[in-house]
């Protein structure tokens, strides 16, 4: 049977994070809770009553506790916050009769005010009210109650204030506005980084499940965290004994004699939620579940999940995992190694997230391997929890991680990841390796190349890239200087770096001439080719002539072993050396040194931790390997550089009136009609080249007459729409006769069948724009140069939004093709900006009408002025929510594997 019905929207109960990482449950205010309104209410301070009333009252009556329980969700709604099951804030409106307005008010229980728990209640009453018809929120404060002024005041909104009788009167709309969504926003960074920062920086830990077995889990996390010093203390948890590896056992977390920050859950997963439960109760602050059986098991263990997952949020706690690898902290002050993976980093500044649970150890393994300091790792398992995006909102405010490495396998929130990873690029780079390639793999490039995401295509190609971030500064452009005592590496080197879309310039004149003292004539002077036996002074003159060339802006170093002899290991020891001594420059250096892949020692600059630091100079396998890393971030560092540009406001826009045209129109995944995608279309600024739906030769003839001579007819059927080629379309049709053998034409080329009639468009350059709402990657629109033979041969270019100015101009000069825009073959240049504004409209639909599933104009002619739609294909669905525009909650990120 079907749970009863609520008398409420599901959607206004939301799992949300608090300003100190906690979390609390929202929810709609029930009957049932008379006595925790009660509870709640005799809990308060005088002050807070008395700020609340205008008056104090110990306690409520029986009339206050139905009036405020019973609600109708409608002219009276009221939301409470819940922790473990207790009261901990409350917030309502009444309209007013005959009105728009609400009466608004809210009160927090004392020990849980400055959380941020009226700003997110705020958020999630207004978002209610609107649905119900609320244009206003009004309320009466006293001048004492700075708390809820300052609510009211930070919220982003246009707040009206008059002082009258000894009260504050405010007012203001609350339809959501720019400034509203970036506060919003930027509390929803604070509080789930401070989320994250609460996991992995504890400051004690209980291991539940803490096996006396070794190669157990819980017995490899209990010895981790003592072999690798944790600074707290660690308290294993069995019921089973008394003591694990000399420490004191115990046999509940709640018997536990101190506070327990993290606990660490390796039990079976039938027990998992008991220990939750128990963890609640204890006032644990966040959990890492090792323990496997959820997700992969079936409904029974969906539904074990989603108890595990309530269970911690309703107790106040995030959780990572199920079937988490554990998670690591290098801070010196923290020293948390809470995983059974193998591999021990050095410390650094590399944040990283493993989706796969397997991959773990490789990565900690290769860390160790390569040399690649790293600040933190976090292995999220089924992610039911803690997300990509919750790791992104943290390593951004952390000061200790420098580049973010990220291995994912899906995305729960798409467009809430472009939004984080695109704001974190812009001070951090974000690389990536994206298990499972294949027909999402263009949704998943749009979001990276978007959002300013490094992608990689192999977990070699991750740590390559990620030790040049970690240790040399960005390059300023393509340019690429090549020093060797290798001629043929040498020339392979620069043929990569040219394969790579680098650029290997000739130097200038003056420093050819200062090479010729060390090595050979060369026509360019770069590469540079020392010779099988240069040693190290002439390795320093010539990376000290290239760098200082004014003409490189990258130098890739590629250096063999010299030949043999007694002092060969001297010898490489001490060009070693030069080259560690070059990497502290302003310019990045990087070596194929020796064939070693990480950092030598020869070339490290140990941080204070001993580590490899800053102007280490990271060696790589190859030539090849070396310059597909610098490539990437050249790329990375021209995105980061670039503008990141505004979505400019449009005229002719009403989103409203857009959204309000859809309805009556059918909503289930069919095309509509041209007049349909017409009226769609029009609210947006967008201008639907006329044209007629006939179904015989007499309609077609008195359809021209109306639309006005000449005319192109085309046949119905989407599959022959465009087929010029094969006698489908036909165009500048004069008169009645033309359109009569047309006809004939076209019936027989295409079949049988309705036929478009439409005015003939001046010439223009053909082009396909695509929206579609992908539930990978989210919005998606996509352009590409039009035409049969091109259907076939030229893949889109494709972006996610939302689509700024600058990306429209980029998405438009990225098409391949683009130099027909330009006028390559007329001679004459389309209107590129008019097609731009066109993307920016479209755009503008695919964000703000979610309704719109897809949206097909083809074909749009970009002509000498202007650029107008020929044919638009509008599928509408039943609208999804959106994240991105409702207020903060936490998602359940699980549902997506």
């Amino acid at each position: 049977m079907s749970p009863d019905p609520l008398p409420y929207p599901r959607h206004w109960e939301a799992d949300v994070v608090l300003t100190d990482g906690g979390t609390a449950h929202l929810r709609p205010i029930r009957p049932d809770d008379a006595d925790r309104l009660r509870t709640f209410h005799e809990g308060l301070s005088k002050e807070t009553v008395y700020n609340r009333f205008f008056a104090y009252r110990p306690s409520l009556s029986d009339t206050d506790v139905a009036r405020f329980t019973q609600v109708d969700h409608d002219d009276r709604v009221a939301l409470v916050a819940t922790l473990r099951d207790d009261l901990i804030g409350v917030v309502r409106y009444d309209r007013l009769p005959g009105t728009a307005d609400g009466e608004v008010a809210f009160v927090i229980a004392d020990a849980h005010q400055g959380r941020g728990l009226g700003a997110v209640l705020l958020e999630h009453l207004a978002a209610a009210a609107r649905e119900r018809g609320v244009e206003r929120f009004v309320a009466d404060v006293l001048p004492t109650n700075r708390a809820m002024l300052t609510v009211f005041r930070s919220a982003g909104y246009e707040v009206r204030r008059d002082l009258a009788d000894g009260y504050i009167s405010l007012d203001f709309p609350i339809r959501p506005t720019e400034t509203s969504l970036e506060v919003m926003r930027a509390r929803e960074h604070r509080a789930e980084a401070r989320s994250v920062q609460r996991l992995l920086a504890p400051r004690s830990v209980a291991v539940i499940g803490a096996s006396r077995e070794p190669g157990a889990p819980g017995h490899e996390l209990l010895m981790s965290l003592l072999r690798h010093g944790f600074q707290g203390p660690v308290y294993p948890v069995n019921p089973a004994a008394t003591s694990v590896s000399g420490i004191p056992a115990y046999a509940d977390v709640r018997a536990v004699p101190d506070h327990v920050d993290l606990a660490l859950i390796a039990v079976p997963a039938a027990e998992v939620a008991d220990v939750v439960r128990a963890c609640a109760m204890k006032r644990v602050r966040g959990l890492v579940v090792v323990s496997g059986g959820f997700g992969e098991a079936g409904e029974e263990g969906r539904a074990r999940l989603e108890e595990v997952v309530r269970l911690a949020r309703t107790g106040g706690m995030r959780l990572i995992g199920p079937s988490a690898m554990g998670v690591v902290n290098t801070d010196p002050a923290v020293r948390l190694h809470a995983t059974f993976a193998g591999g021990v980093p050095p410390v650094g500044v590399v944040g990283v997230l493993s989706q796969s649970g397997a991959l773990a150890g490789t990565f900690l393994a290769q860390a160790e391997r390569r040399a690649l300091g790293l600040s933190s790792f976090v292995s999220i398992g089924d992610r039911a929890d803690v997300s990509g995006n919750d790791l992104l909102q943290h390593w951004q405010a952390d000061p200790r991680t420098e580049v973010v490495l990220l291995h994912l396998q899906g995305f729960g929130n798409p467009r809430k990841f472009t939004r984080i990873a695109r704001r974190l690029g812009r001070t951090k780079p974000v690389v990536a390796l994206k298990s499972g390639h294949g027909a999402g793999d263009v949704a998943v490039d749009a979001l990276f190349a978007s959002a300013g995401v490094v992608r990689v295509r192999s977990l070699g190609q991750l740590f390559t890239t990620a030790q040049l971030f970690a240790l040399q500064p960005l390059p300023q452009g393509r340019r690429v200087g090549i020093v060797g005592n290798s001629s043929a590496l040498a020339a392979m080197a620069a043929d990569a770096c040219r394969e790579a879309g680098l650029l290997v310039p000739e130097l200038p004149e003056a420093a050819r001439q200062r090479l010729r003292g060390l090595t050979a004539a060369t026509e360019t002077g770069n590469p540079v080719d020392l010779g099988p036996f240069a040693g190290p002074d002439e390795l320093r003159s010539a990376l000290d002539v290239v760098l200082s060339s004014g003409e490189v802006d990258a130098v890739l170093a590629v250096v063999v072993p010299p030949p043999h002899g007694r002092d060969r290991e001297q010898v490489a020891e001490a060009m070693g050396a030069v080259l560690r001594d070059a990497g502290g420059g302003p310019l990045p250096l990087l070596a194929s040194f020796l064939g070693a892949e990480g950092v030598p020692p020869a070339l490290c600059v140990p941080s204070e931790e001993g580590a490899p630091g800053r102007g280490s100079v990271p060696s790589y396998a190859s030539p090849e390997s070396a310059a597909l890393a610098l490539s990437r971030v050249v790329r990375y560092a021209e995105w980061r550089a670039r503008p990141e540009g505004t979505v400019p406001e449009l005229d002719r826009v009403d989103v409203k009136a857009a959204r309000a045209s859809l309805a009556g129109l059918p909503k289930d995944g069919q095309w509509l009609s041209q007049a349909q995608a017409a009226q769609v279309l029009a609210h947006v600024g967008i201008d639907l080249w006329p044209s007629a739906l006939v179904q015989d030769v007499d309609a077609a003839v008195a359809a021209a007459e109306e639309l006005g001579w000449p005319v192109a007819l085309k046949a119905a059927d989407e599959r022959w729409r465009n087929r010029l080629d094969v006698g489908a379309v036909r165009l500048g049709l004069a008169d009645a006769d033309d359109l009569r053998a047309a006809w004939r034409g076209v019936q027989q080329a295409a079949g049988e069948g309705a036929a478009f009639v439409q005015p003939m468009a001046e010439p223009g350059v053909s082009t396909v724009v695509h929206l579609v709402q992908d539930p990978s990657a989210g919005p998606l629109l996509s352009l590409r140069l039009g035409g049969v033979a091109v259907d076939l041969l030229v893949d889109p270019v494709t972006r996610t939004l939302p689509l700024t100015d600058l990306d429209a101009a980029e998405l438009v000069r990225s098409i391949r093709g683009y130099a027909l825009l330009t006028g390559a073959a007329s001679g004459e240049p389309a209107d590129v900006p008019a097609l731009e504004e066109l993307l920016l409209r479209v755009a503008r639909l695919g964000e703000d009408v979610p309704e719109v599933a897809e949206l097909v104009l083809d074909p749009v002619l970009v002509q000498r002025s202007g650029a107008v739609a020929l044919h638009a294909g509008v599928r509408l669905l039943p609208p999804g929510s959106d994240p991105e525009r409702g207020p903060r909650r936490l998602g359940t990120s699980y549902a997506v594997l």
